[in-house]
């Protein structure tokens, strides 16, 4: 069966194929335009998970910082989580901290959506623009508003 063919109709075997036939440096037998297409659909993968991360780290700062009254250690967990997860992904995929910046801006709407959803609070509560940078965001030390327990409590 045609590598293309096998693209269409079974994807595992054809990245099998694809493999095989890069280990074999049989270059003229590779599907280069499904290749090609799957390699940047790689890179895109790791933008993607790059903002998904940090729109649930900003929508739990944001949760954080605008009902301290419901703070527990779920939250604590999830931005912690969350924190290291981004540098882990940063620290495999240097090339993202240049998008960073606009990362941040596209994750800042779901973030604010998220905080809105799950706090119920009126949306014009949740600034119209990030308000944390880039740096506190990803500091395991920064949590926006009044002091918590939970954090201080915590610490080692």
């Amino acid at each position: 069966m045609p590598a293309s063919n096998l693209y269409e109709t079974d994807f595992y075997a054809w990245i099998q194929e694809q493999a095989t036939l890069l280990r074999g440096k049989q270059w003229s037998q590779l599907d280069l335009p499904n290749l090609i297409e799957e390699i940047e659909s790689l890179g895109k993968q790791q933008r993607q998970e790059l903002r998904n991360r940090l729109s649930v780290l900003i929508g739990h700062l944001l949760k954080w910082e605008y009902q301290p009254q419901y703070r527990s250690r779920s939250w604590l967990g999830t931005l912690r989580i969350q924190r290291r997860d981004t540098l882990r992904l940063l620290k495999d995929n240097p090339s993202l901290k240049s998008y960073l910046d606009e990362a941040l801006q596209e994750a800042y709407e779901n973030a604010r959506d998220l905080a809105m959803g799950e706090t119920n609070l009126p949306e014009q509560t949740f600034p119209i623009s990030c308000l944390y940078t880039v740096s506190q965001i990803l500091d395991d030390r920064f949590y926006p508003g009044e002091p918590s327990e939970l954090v201080e409590g915590s610490e080692s």
